[in-house]
């Protein structure tokens, strides 16, 4: 993509609005627009990074055994008044009517719905298990929407829901999820800990939340040093291995982590002192076993090997792609913008062409723009007339993974300069050895 030609609305001021990193780098490098109170447009910088945050959960849900769907943003309420969430809900529950008067609601979570749809289908205890996900947009109407796309009252949402005949399967298809997600987070370069955690209005009692550790997260979390060294599940793990799974689980519930609500100063002073990190975190994900809670209510039963009719037992698996985005750059910034991840920066390269209109240099960028592009690599191509220190705090500020800089004495001696942009480190080699570095074949 020539930056000429694409709609990247740069800030050089901090939004005063802006009250955390995440916000204010999202803004100013043209990631995100504030439409109302808690509510924004994800402009087209920003769309690159979600969908690739969500190209990686999706690949990680179904890589788990998970089947994608899509659900509608708008919802009944007769299906909450059967499990007797709706008037429990609150005033986060957006509550309209429709032009006959019927009363309808802009999902904030999707157990209900997904119940109805599974009653609708499934009888017997052979079409399970079934875990059933989606990635949709929800909303809450937050007492007090802050922190941008952290905690927003329009957000984007991946929820899966399993449905099992009895909580031995149900307690599979959670440490199924628990793993997924520890290999999803990994993918995206971040270190996340699961913690026991409260369940709120989903309800049950089985519940995890995955945390990263940065210095702006809103909430207090305790842990043992040992996660920061724990192995993750990597691409071979065996998902129809319940035993490999659980054993996966339990390495990673053994050592103490809880959230503030949660903590046990008991068990936390069993832990030896050099071993504890009390540190302030991001939730990340959230997942929940809540068994009967909404079967039984919305009548969603099956026939067991018994011949029996049993009403199955539900969980529910939550990860914020939107929030995600905003607790990545938290964790992955400098004093110049921010550093993402390979797997979910927007582009792979920038290239710098320092003085456009220049024969040389316009000749190298170009050569360089078609391999890497024919090499299958993203590449933000830098071909305006701005001058090279603004330039350059573009490409730190959209965070990049490598910048190539072509600038006229370099073409001159035959050389471009590479910058890795996590580590500042530059190179200057000749275009061929840049080109085998950057992965284009000779």
């Amino acid at each position: 993509m020539r930056l000429s030609r694409y709609f990247l609305p740069i800030l050089k001021e901090n939004p005063r609005e802006a009250e955390i990193v995440s916000h204010r780098l999202m803004l100013r490098a043209g990631m995100i627009r504030q439409q109302g109170q808690g509510s924004f447009s994800w402009l087209p910088l920003g769309k690159r990074v979600l969908d690739k945050v969500c190209q990686i959960i999706r690949e990680e849900q179904n890589r788990a055994g998970a089947l994608e769907i899509l659900m509608p943003t708008l919802q009944s309420a007769e299906l909450w008044r059967e499990s007797g969430r709706y008037d429990d809900y609150g005033k986060e529950m957006l509550r309209i009517k429709d032009r006959q008067e019927r009363d309808l609601l802009y999902g904030p979570t999707n157990e209900e719905m997904v119940t109805e749809i599974f009653r609708s289908y499934v009888k017997s205890y052979k079409d399970l298990p079934l875990n059933l996900y989606h990635i949709q947009w929800k909303f809450r109407d937050e007492v007090r929407p802050r922190f941008g796309v952290m905690r927003s009252r329009e957000f984007l949402m991946k929820d899966a829901y399993s449905f099992d005949l009895d909580y031995e399967g149900a307690r599979a298809a959670y440490n199924r999820m628990f793993v997924s997600y520890l290999r999803t987070f990994t993918r995206m370069g971040l270190q996340a800990i699961p913690m026991r955690a409260d369940t709120g209005p989903i309800g049950g009692d089985l519940s995890h939340e995955f945390i990263i550790l940065a210095e702006t997260g809103e909430s207090q979390v305790f842990c043992d040093r040992e996660y920061l060294s724990l192995d993750v599940p990597g691409e071979k793990t065996n998902f129809s291995d319940d035993h490999e799974i659980a054993d996966i689980v339990k390495a990673w519930t053994t050592p103490y982590a809880a959230t503030d609500e949660m903590h046990d100063e008991g068990a936390w002073s069993k832990v030896a002192e050099g071993e504890r990190l009390s540190a302030r975190g991001i939730e990340v994900g959230h997942i929940f076993h809540f068994g009967e809670k909404y079967s039984k209510p919305m009548n969603a039963k099956v026939t067991g090997p018994d011949g029996k009719e049993h009403f199955v037992s539900g969980g529910s698996y939550g990860i914020g792609p939107s929030r995600l985005i905003a607790a990545i750059i938290e964790a992955s910034h400098d004093e110049n913008g921010i550093i993402w991840p390979e797997a979910v920066a927007p582009f792979d390269i920038g290239l710098i062409n320092m003085k456009a209109g220049d024969a040389e240099c316009d000749r190298v960028c170009e050569e360089l723009y078609a391999a890497l592009e024919g090499a299958g690599k993203d590449v933000l191509y830098d071909d305006t007339d701005q001058r090279p220190g603004g330039k350059f705090a573009t490409a730190d500020l959209i965070g990049l993974p490598l910048q190539v800089i072509v600038g006229p004495r370099g073409v001159a001696a035959g050389e471009v300069e590479i910058k890795n942009r996590r580590t500042g480190e530059r190179e200057t080699l000749p275009i061929a050895q840049a080109k085998a570095r950057l992965g284009i074949a000779a």
